[in-house]
């Protein structure tokens, strides 16, 4: 069915949709509204590597781990005073036969190990190792928390490990998300208020935003039955259907207003009927190619084995259909219930009434004078405005224009050639946050040295192999020590016999061999470290290397060998769409090109502040850490490449309409610009504070999202649409219109630009500006 018939099936249904939409919104509220406790706060590790197979092993056939549960215990006095150990002690034995707990080890029970002790002798740990994945001993986390607390017979208990992060993390982000919607909804009604002047018009976007957002609540909770969805999904989700749902409802309010104007907003029943069909014939087609480009871009995370990055790809194309759905489903009955009353309540009138009372028009033409394609005779137009004179200076001095932004934009991106990467680890919340306050005084007064471990598990080994291979892994680089059944190397020869406690380290024909590294897991001679253990000859028959710092290893190898198929993915998909648009194979080479150029500078940015430490006060003062989460650039990436289609098809499509009237390449950029720009300007603000409001998270990686993806689209809306689009435009000239002859022939029959789609109005043919109520 086309678009146009669509929008006069929903004018003459308009009742019977909009109830259908309340029903929809009541539902989805009702079964979607307890999600968030439902959402996964882990995900960022690939399951099926082989540091999780270790992991795996440990557990069930050495019965060891990683602690992920570990109490800090304090007393009035020494942990080895009475007054502290007695509790202590019951304490740790009743966490050992506590439901969910798998391991137990504690200072006072496992012989006062100094690695258990705080180095000022303060204080000492209980280490619990919950049994189940991520989401399993996270549940147990919140659960045996308080109870531990209740147990502790006076002590003072803080908490720390990945089960505690992952908890905090998951109630921190659930938190933000209130105070985000609180923050983005009211700034958003006004600034709506004052791009339509109308009430009634700024209210129509927040209301298609809401439906968005209960209906993609549903969807996630849908999507928890049969998958783990990431409870960053839902604050993200959140942010993409709100902004979306404006920006796709801004397109489409603002063109049926204008159909409207040019009808002279008569409110009978056919004329509403008409401008609907109208608009739903242009700025709904750009809509929903719009809406089908950016969810390929987020159905590109789906490729990656990171159930994080997989959680928003089932979240972000559902929130992106169901946005499009509320803009051209719901909103056109909405409109047609309205009709002219959609201009009501008009609180700018008056201020507009005074301005064309102070600004009179002169007599006779004004129109304005840009440089021919040719370069010597002027083109005159009548439209006239900010984006018109901008795009006519720069296309006077395209080189020196666009070379000025290049220069810009590379000076922001060049902190993105030092990058770092590294794991989500506490330090994604405030230094307030309890949890990073016990995790960083563990880091700081307590022996780390197991997490700069690498645990080997070879299988099918004999006893009388294992010091020759025990050798040889500790004369590798960065290698303190390695600790095994048959004891204890370093630099290439045992130092120690084993001991009784060493025993733990075989399992019947398998064996475990700990190598202590020197640096953290995060640093690059960690992550050598874990390839040369790989790359050493084992004696057993199936050897596997894990550790937090083969966690990351594998996590990065598997977003970099999957990287090239998202981005095929993506680039395929914006070719196709703006050649469809546009009739060029120039034109989509070009969007790539530059957008690649505004997000490399948004990344640059994001280097600079949250892994460099710089301007923390302008973003809340989060932790620097030296290093970025690896999923936040590949996400960012994704969800920015979509956004920016937006305002390509949009800004293309209106640019080649006048293109094919004068066949003038640089009066149709002029004018192209000129009357997208106010719109595209708009809607980019409006996108950009409901993610800057999304951006107040308390959690670093939220934070970074937020604020980088605002900066994406600030920066894509004004210096690339703006100056770059005219000037390379200006200096291409006709070859912007460029295509191989078969595929020009299959844009006839298959194009999708609005200007093919309906005639024009008399103002447009006489190139004056639509007029809007």
């Amino acid at each position: 069915m086309a678009l146009s018939r669509l929008g006069e099936v929903l004018a003459r249904h308009r009742v019977t949709v909009l109830v259908v939409a309340v029903l929809a919104a009541a539902l989805a509220g009702v079964f979607g509204g307890g999600v968030a406790d439902k959402l996964s706060g882990g995900g960022f590790t690939d399951a099926h590597s082989e540091s999780a197979r270790v992991s795996s092993a440990l557990a069930d056939d050495f019965q060891a781990g990683d602690a992920n549960l570990i109490v800090l215990v304090r007393g009035d006095g020494k942990p080895d005073d009475p007054t502290v150990a007695g509790p202590a002690t019951r304490l740790a034995r009743w966490a050992q036969h506590a439901d969910g707990v798998a391991a137990m080890q504690s200072y006072w029970t496992s012989g006062h190990p100094a690695s258990l002790r705080s180095k000022d002798g303060t204080r000492a740990l209980i280490t619990l190792r919950l049994s189940g994945d991520e989401d399993t001993y996270m549940n147990a986390a919140q659960r045996l928390t308080p109870q531990l607390t209740e147990h502790a017979g006076g002590l003072h208990l803080e908490f720390a490990g990945a089960a505690q992060v992952y908890s905090e993390l998951n109630k921190q982000t659930q938190h933000d998300l209130k105070i985000s919607e609180a923050i983005a909804t009211p700034i958003t009604a006004v600034l709506l208020i004052l791009v339509f002047g109308s009430v009634v018009a700024a209210v129509l976007p927040l209301l298609i935003g809401g439906l968005s957002i209960v209906t993609t609540m549903l969807v996630l909770e849908l999507l928890t039955h049969v998958t783990s969805v990431s409870t960053y999904a839902l604050n993200l989700t959140t942010a993409l259907g709100l902004g979306l749902a404006i920006d796709y409802s801004l397109f489409i309010l603002t063109r049926f207003r204008e159909e409207l104007a040019q009808r002279g907003n008569r409110g009978d029943r056919a004329t509403v009927r008409a401008a609907i069909s109208a608009t739903m014939h242009t700025a709904g087609r750009t809509v929903l190619f719009s809406a089908v480009t950016v969810a390929l871009a987020m159905a590109a995370l789906a490729v990656f084995p990171l159930d994080f990055l997989k959680s928003f790809a089932y979240g972000g194309v559902s929130v992106v259909v169901l946005a499009a759905a509320g803009a051209l489903l719901v909103l056109p009955a909405l409109l047609a219930l309205l009709g002219t009353r959609v201009n009501r309540l008009d609180v700018l009138a008056r201020w507009r009434r005074s301005r064309r009372r102070a600004s009179p028009p002169a007599d006779g033409a004004t129109g304005t004078e840009t440089a021919g394609d040719d370069g010597a005779k002027p083109a005159v137009t009548g439209d006239t405005g900010f984006w018109h004179a901008l795009a006519v200076r720069v296309m006077r001095r395209p080189v020196p224009f666009g070379l000025g932004v290049i220069v810009i934009l590379a000076v922001l991106g060049s902190p993105f050639w030092h990058i770092s990467f590294g794991l989500v680890d506490d330090r994604q919340l405030p230094a307030s946050a309890a949890v990073q306050q016990a995790s960083q005084q563990l880091r700081d007064d307590f022996d780390r040295s197991g997490d700069r471990s690498v645990q080997v598990v070879t299988r099918d080994v004999a006893e009388s192999a294992l010091p020759g291979y025990a050798r040889r892994l500790s004369a590798l680089d960065h290698v303190a020590r390695v600790d095994t059944a048959t004891g204890r190397y370093v630099h290439g020869r045992r130092v120690a016999p084993p001991t009784a406690a060493d025993a733990r380290y075989r399992s019947g024909s398998d064996a475990w061999l700990t190598v202590v590294g020197t640096r953290s897991p995060q640093s690059d001679a960690a992550q050598q470290l874990v390839a040369d253990v790989r790359g050493t000859h084992s004696p057993g028959h199936d050897t596997i290397v894990g550790g937090k710092a083969a966690y990351q290893y594998d996590s990065t190898h598997a977003l970099m060998s999957r990287l090239p198929a998202a981005g095929a993915i993506v680039a395929i998909a914006t070719l196709v769409l703006l050649f469809l648009f546009t009739g060029s194979v120039v034109l989509p080479v070009k969007a790539i090109v530059l957008n690649i150029l505004s997000l490399t500078a948004t990344f640059g940015a994001m280097v600079f502040v949250f892994q460099d430490g710089h301007l923390g006060a302008l973003v809340g003062h989060p932790i620097t850490t030296g290093y970025l989460d690896m999923t936040v650039p590949v996400l960012m990436f994704c969800i920015a490449f979509g956004l920016s289609m937006d305002y390509e098809v949009f800004l293309l499509s209106r640019i080649r309409e006048q293109y094919l009237r004068t066949g003038d390449n640089t009066a149709a950029v002029g004018t192209g610009l000129q009357r997208t720009g106010r719109l595209i300007t708009a809607a980019a603000l409006l996108i950009a504070l409901v993610l800057v409001a999304f951006g107040t998270s308390q959690v670093a990686m939220l934070k970074m999202l937020g604020i980088g993806l605002a900066l994406a689209v600030l920066v894509d809306a004004t210096l690339v649409r703006g100056v770059l689009v005219p000037a390379f435009m200006r200096l291409l000239g006709a070859a912007n219109w460029w295509a191989p002859g078969p595929l020009r022939w299959l844009h006839e029959r298959v194009g999708l630009a609005e200007s093919e789609a309906a005639p024009a109005s008399a103002a447009e043919r006489d190139g004056e500006p639509l007029p809007v109520p």
